[in-house]
C-alpha cells in the first residue's frame, strides 16, 4: 500500500514537471555528456531574458546578454568532471553532466528545471540516467526558487555563488548546500575594511533582488555597530530588462554626484548595472575619483569598464571582495585544448553560440574564485558518490538523490591539500580574498590578491608588507566622512535631526581627555592627574603645600629658631641669677614655667610647615593652644599678684588673699582649654585635606573641620589675655623696679593687635601660605611676651648690675613711698599699711634690710608731740624724728603678709 502511494505521488510530480517544461517554451539549449552518474549544472550563460507578449497572450522569451565569463564557469564544471573520469577516481563509474542556461531569470530557471527531473520520471529517451545533484544556480534568488522545486525529488543543489543568508535555514531549504560563505560574512568583511580606513560616510548601491536585500541589511547591522552610516542607498531593478532601469541609473548617478563628501561607495549591483553607472559617471568630472568596494557579484568583472575610452584611474580605485581563489592552471590547459579538439565539444551549443572555440578571450574571463568553488562542488559530489558506491555496484544500482544528499552531509572531501566538509547549515566557511584592481598596458588586472579575510577569526590580514604598502598607495589619503574627524582632545556630539555620523566636535572639559580620533566621550583623569580644556592627555597634578625649602617658611623657621634660642638663653640667665632682686621680683618659678610655655609655643610653629598629615594637623593646634594658654595663665597670675599687692581695697584684698593660689589658677585655666581641644578632637578633629586650585595644583592643607572649636580655642586664649590686660593696666604706675604691669599691658596689646589682624588676613589668604599667616601671628605673640617680660630684666641683670641690688630697690621703694605719702596717710588712717615695702621684703626675706628695719623701729620715740612743740630747738632731734616717722611707715609695711606675693 505504501509503495503504491509513493508511485502515485511520483507519477503526479512527473506529470507536473512535463507540463511545466513544455508550457509556453521551446526546447532548451543544453550541454550534455553521458555517464553513470549525471550531474546537473545551472549557469547564467545569458544574463537576462527579453520577454514579448503576443496578441494572443502568449509570450516570446529570448535570452540575451551573453556572458563569456559565465560560459567559462560552466566549462570549469566540465573540466573538473572530465578530470575525475580520466583519473578514474570513481573506478569504473563515470560522471556525466547536463548543463542548462538560467538566463539570470527565476521564471526561466523554473521552466528549465524539469529537464533535471525527467530522468527521475523516466520520460525522456535522451536522458535515461537521473540527475542526482545540481551545481548552481549562481544568483540567490534563482537558487531559492530552484531548490524548492528540486527538493520535491530530494535532489541536492550545490551553489557556487548564491550567498543569501536565508538559504542557511535547513528547515526551509533542506536540499541546499554551497561552497561559498553566506553573505553575512561578506558584509562583516566589508564593514572591517570600512572601519580600518575610517570611512564612516558611505554610499550603497543595491538591487531589489534577494541577494542584495539580504547583504545590505547585514552590512547595515555591522556598520551601525562601528559607527558607520549610509549617506544614501540607491536601489536598482534586479532585472536588467526592467523598463525602469534607465531612470534608476540616472537617479543613482545624480545621487552620487550630489554627495560630494561621499568618497567611498559599496556596490552589490550586477556587472551590467555597474557598466551603465560608470558610463554615466565618466561623463561628469564630479562623478570620478572615488573608491568602490565591489561585492563578489562584480568584483572580478573587468568588462564593466571600457578601457579603450577610459582608464581605471578615471573611475577611481576598486577594491573587490571575492571568494577563495583556486588554481587556474588546469583550466587554462583545458581551454587551450579547445583549439586542438573543437569537435570534442560539439555537445556544447553554448560554445558555438560564443562564436569561436578559440581560448584567447576565454582565458581572460577566468574568475579564480569561481574555479575554486565550482571544482569544490564537483569534488564534494564525487566524494559522496564514492562513499555510497564503496560497498555496492552503482552501475546496476544507482543511488537515489535522497541517498546522495545524505552522503553529502557526511562527506569529507579535499582539494589542494586541504580537507573540507559542509557545516550543519550546508555552508563552507572558508575565507574571502581581497583584490585590488590594477591597470595594465593592455587590460585590467582584477585578480591581484592583496589581503584575506578569515571568517573564523574575523580578521583582515594582508598577504605581505608589500601588498599592504601598495594597497595604501592606491587608496591614498581618501576620507569619506559626513564631518571632519574630531581630533584628540575633542569628543563627538550628535546633532539633532542628523545621522549619528554627522556630529559636532566639542572640546573636552577640564580634568577630562580624549586621546583618540573621533572619541565618543571624554574620559575623566585619574586621581592626582589633571587636564585643561581640550586636552588629549592628563598631566600629573603637582602637589602644593608650604614646603620646607620655601623662602617664606625658611624665614619663619629662622625666627622660630631664634626665638627658641633666646628663650633658652633667658632661662639660663634667670637660673644663673636666681637670687638677685630682679629675678626674685619676677616670681622666679612662674617665670620659668612661662619660659617653658614660650619654648613649646615656638616649637608648635614648626608643625605648621611641610606636607600636612592628620596627626600633624591635630598636634599643631593642640600644642599651640595649650602652650599659649599656659603662657597667658602665667602672665595673668603675675599680674594678679602685682595688683593684689598694690591696688586693691581691704575688703576685696581680704577675699583675694584667700583665693589667690597661683598654681591652682594656672591649672584651672589650662583645664578649660583642655576641655575645648578634647571636645574638638573627639567630635571632629582636624584632618589633612586637599583641594584643586585655579592653576590645577593639588593644594594640601589642614582642614580644621569644626571651625567653632578652633574659634573657641582662640577666644578662650583671648579672654585670658583680656583679663591680664585689665588687671595689668591697673598696676601700670608701680615703682620702676616693679614695672611688670606696664610690660604685661604692652605684651597683651601686641597679642590683641596681631590676632585681630589674623582674622581678616586668614580669611582672605588662599593657597599654601594660609599656615604661614598663623605662624606669623604666633611668632609675633611669642616674641612680644618674650621681649616685654624678659628682655628688660635681662638687660638690667647683664648691663645694669648696679640696679640689680638691694640698695637700688630700697631707693626706688623709698621714692615711691615719698611720692605717695598722702596715700600712705590715708591708708594709715584706715588701718591699712602700705604694701610697697612688703613687696620688697618678700623679695629679700633674709636680708639685712629687714633686720635693720626691725631694729630701727624698736628705738623709735613713741611721742610725736615733742617734735611738734620744738620743731627747731634741736635740729638733730628733728632729723631723727623724721627718720623715725619713715621707719615707722616701713614697720607698718613690713607687717603685710608675704603670702600675698607667693
Amino acid at each position: 500500500m505504501d509503495s503504491w502511494r509513493k508511485m502515485k505521488h511520483s507519477f503526479s510530480f512527473c506529470i507536473f514537471f512535463v507540463v511545466l517544461s513544455h508550457h509556453g517554451t521551446k526546447s532548451f539549449e543544453q550541454a550534455t555528456a553521458e555517464g553513470d552518474i549525471i550531474i546537473g549544472g545551472l549557469f547564467p550563460i545569458h544574463e537576462s531574458v527579453n520577454v514579448t507578449v503576443n496578441y494572443d497572450g502568449s509570450e516570446n522569451q529570448i535570452c540575451d546578454r551573453f556572458s563569456t565569463a559565465n560560459l567559462v564557469q560552466s566549462l570549469i564544471m566540465v573540466q573538473a568532471l572530465e578530470e575525475i573520469n580520466q583519473k578514474q577516481e570513481l573506478g569504473n563509474l563515470t560522471l556525466g553532466y547536463l548543463i542548462l542556461d538560467s538566463c539570470g531569470d527565476v521564471t526561466t530557471s523554473l521552466r528549465k528545471i524539469p529537464s533535471f527531473m525527467r530522468g527521475n520520471c523516466n520520460t525522456s529517451a535522451q536522458q535515461s540516467s537521473p540527475v542526482l545533484a545540481v551545481i548552481g544556480g549562481y544568483y540567490s534568488e534563482i537558487a531559492i526558487a530552484v531548490t524548492r522545486l528540486l527538493n520535491l525529488e530530494y535532489i541536492p543543489e550545490i551553489s557556487y555563488g548564491a550567498t543569501s543568508g536565508l538559504l542557511s535555514d535547513k528547515t526551509r531549504f533542506p536540499s541546499f548546500m554551497r561552497t561559498v560563505p553566506q553573505d553575512n560574512h561578506q558584509a562583516r568583511a566589508i564593514s572591517e575594511i570600512l572601519d580600518n580606513n575610517g570611512w564612516t560616510w558611505v554610499g550603497v548601491l543595491t538591487t531589489d533582488g534577494e541577494y542584495a536585500r539580504y547583504i545590505t541589511e547585514r552590512l547595515w547591522y555591522y556598520t551601525n555597530q562601528k559607527g558607520i552610516c549610509f549617506a544614501f542607498t540607491s536601489v536598482l531593478p534586479d532585472n536588467l530588462n526592467d523598463y525602469l532601469l534607465g531612470k534608476s541609473i540616472e537617479s543613482t548617478v545624480k545621487t552620487i554626484i550630489d554627495n560630494e563628501n561621499v568618497s567611498v561607495i559599496v556596490s552589490f549591483a550586477k556587472p551590467d548595472h555597474m557598466m551603465y553607472i560608470f558610463q554615466k559617471l565618466l561623463n561628469d568630472p564630479q562623478g570620478t575619483r572615488r573608491i568602490w568596494l565591489a561585492s563578489d557579484i562584480w568584483s572580478q568583472s573587468p568588462e564593466i569598464l571600457n578601457t579603450k575610452k577610459h582608464t581605471l584611474s578615471d573611475i577611481g580605485t576598486i577594491i573587490g571582495i571575492t571568494f577563495k581563489s583556486g588554481n587556474t592552471t588546469k583550466l587554462k590547459r583545458y581551454l587551450d585544448d579547445l583549439d586542438e579538439n573543437p569537435s570534442h565539444h560539439n555537445n556544447n551549443p553554448f560554445l558555438k553560440q560564443h562564436g569561436s572555440t578559440s581560448s584567447e578571450k576565454l582565458k581572460t574571463m577566468i574568475y579564480p574564485s569561481a574555479v575554486f568553488s565550482i571544482e569544490l562542488a564537483v569534488k564534494a559530489i564525487a566524494q559522496a558518490v564514492e562513499d555510497l558506491c564503496t560497498e555496492r555496484d552503482c552501475k546496476t544500482k544507482r543511488p537515489s538523490p535522497l541517498e546522495l544528499r545524505g552522503a553529502l552531509w557526511k562527506a569529507k572531501f579535499h582539494m589542494d591539500g586541504k580537507n573540507y566538509s559542509f557545516d550543519p547549515h550546508g555552508d563552507l566557511n572558508t575565507e574571502y580574498d581581497i583584490v585590488l584592481w590594477k591597470q595594465t598596458s593592455e587590460s585590467l588586472d582584477v585578480n591581484d590578491i592583496v589581503a584575506r579575510y578569515s571568517i573564523l577569526q574575523n580578521s583582515l590580514t594582508f598577504i605581505s608588507q608589500e601588498t599592504k604598502h601598495a594597497f595604501y598607495i592606491y587608496i591614498g589619503n581618501v576620507t569619506s566622512r559626513c564631518t571632519d574627524s574630531c581630533q584628540p582632545g575633542y569628543s563627538k556630539t550628535s546633532v539633532s535631526g542628523q545621522p549619528r555620523c554627522c556630529y559636532q566636535c566639542e572640546p573636552c572639559a577640564e580634568n577630562t581627555f580624549s586621546n583618540t580620533t573621533d572619541s565618543e566621550k571624554c574620559n575623566p583623569c585619574e586621581k592626582n592627574y589633571y587636564s585643561l580644556k581640550g586636552s588629549s592627555k592628563c598631566l600629573p597634578r603637582k602637589t602644593d603645600f608650604l614646603k620646607w625649602g620655601d623662602v617664606y617658611l625658611i624665614v619663619l623657621l629662622s625666627f622660630t629658631s631664634l626665638g627658641a634660642v633666646l628663650t633658652i638663653v633667658v632661662g639660663i640667665i634667670f637660673l644663673a641669677h636666681w637670687n638677685t632682686p630682679v629675678v626674685r621680683s619676677s616670681v622666679g618659678p612662674i617665670s620659668i614655667i612661662l619660659l617653658l610655655s614660650l619654648m613649646i609655643t615656638f616649637t608648635s610653629v614648626i608643625l605648621f610647615g611641610g606636607p600636612p598629615n592628620s596627626y600633624q594637623c591635630q598636634a599643631r593646634q593642640v600644642v599651640f593652644g595649650l602652650s599659649f594658654t599656659l603662657c597667658v595663665s602665667c602672665i595673668m597670675v603675675k599680674s594678679f599678684k602685682i595688683v593684689l599687692a598694690f591696688e586693691f581695697d581691704p575688703v576685696i584684698q581680704s577675699v583675694l588673699k584667700k583665693l589667690y593660689k597661683p598654681y591652682l589658677i594656672i591649672a584651672v585655666c589650662m583645664a578649660g582649654q583642655v576641655v575645648i581641644v578634647t571636645t574638638w578632637l573627639i567630635h571632629s578633629p582636624p584632618t589633612a585635606d586637599s583641594e584643586i586650585t585655579q592653576n590645577n595644583m593639588k593644594l594640601m592643607f589642614c582642614n580644621e573641620k569644626l571651625i567653632p572649636a578652633f574659634g573657641a580655642m582662640l577666644v578662650y586664649i583671648g579672654l585670658l589675655a583680656l583679663i591680664c590686660f585689665g588687671v595689668a593696666f591697673k598696676g601700670r604706675k608701680l615703682p620702676d623696679c616693679y614695672n611688670d604691669a606696664k610690660f604685661i599691658t604692652f605684651a597683651m596689646l601686641i597679642y590683641f593687635i596681631s590676632w585681630i589682624m589674623f582674622g581678616p588676613v586668614y580669611a582672605n589668604v588662599t593657597g599654601k601660605y594660609i599656615p604661614a599667616v598663623e605662624m606669623v601671628v604666633i611668632l609675633i605673640s611669642a616674641y612680644g611676651i618674650l621681649f616685654c617680660q624678659f628682655f628688660t630684666k635681662c638687660y638690667i641683670i647683664l648691663c645694669k648690675k648696679e640696679a640689680n641690688t638691694e640698695k637700688s630697690f630700697r631707693r626706688d621703694i623709698r621714692n615711691y613711698s615719698r611720692d605717695h605719702k598722702g596715700s600712705e596717710d590715708e591708708l594709715s588712717s584706715k588701718g591699712i599699711q602700705n604694701p610697697t615695702l612688703s613687696l620688697s621684703l618678700e623679695s629679700f626675706p633674709n636680708s639685712q634690710f629687714s633686720d635693720s628695719i626691725t631694729d630701727w623701729s624698736s628705738t623709735r620715740q613713741p611721742s610725736d608731740s615733742s617734735n611738734s612743740l620744738s620743731p627747731v630747738s634741736n635740729p638733730q632731734q628733728n632729723i631723727l624724728q623724721n627718720n623715725l616717722n619713715s621707719f615707722n611707715t616701713l614697720k607698718r609695711i613690713s607687717s603685710l603678709p608675704t603670702s600675698l606675693i607667693k
